[in-house]
């Protein structure tokens, strides 16, 4: 096992032709270093939190994902609010966020809370209303948010129940 696997260099990007000292490559062809400090606040947004963009078809020309994070200040709540056909996995960094949701799988509709802690991960299917709480009274949570979509879609609903009829 003396020999290396690969050559260095060898087969790297074989697909990139750049003229030599050309230092531009096209958006999609390199990657991209988005810093704590310059996530996007020009994003979708439910009242009670904030959300920041940093991987997103604006920022860094991504078409089929979106990154960011929220925060939700101690003793907040946001807005009942579901992200349309976006899958959303949520990472828990710091506090202990709540998500809530109704399940409406048996006789009665049952209103659900997922109580979280730090490493904790959440899965939000499309268009399920939910809303994030934050009961600690003193410090912030904030949570990681992927979605499969290339922008945030947050669609601000009055309340978690279904809608009926004559209110839609």
């Amino acid at each position: 096992m003396s020999e290396p696997l690969t050559t260095p260099g060898e087969g790297f990007h074989p697909h990139l032709h750049t003229a030599q000292g050309d230092l531009t490559a096209p958006l999609r062809a390199r990657l991209h270093h988005i810093r704590a400090d310059s996530l996007d606040g020009d994003t979708a947004q439910s009242g009670g939190m904030r959300r920041f963009a940093a991987v997103s078809g604006k920022t860094v020309g991504s078409e089929k994902l979106w990154m960011g994070q929220t925060h939700v200040a101690p003793a907040t709540s946001s807005s009942d609010h579901h992200h349309g056909e976006s899958e959303t996995a949520i990472y828990v960094v710091s506090g202990h966020p709540e998500f809530v949701f109704v399940d409406d799988s048996g006789d009665e509709p049952e209103e659900v809370r997922l109580r979280t802690t730090p490493g904790d991960y959440i899965f939000v299917p499309p268009f399920v209303p939910h809303r994030e709480e934050n009961p600690d009274p003193a410090e912030e949570a904030v949570v990681v948010i992927a979605r499969s979509t290339q922008e945030a879609i947050v669609v601000n609903l009055p309340r978690l129940y279904a809608l009926s009829v004559d209110e839609v």
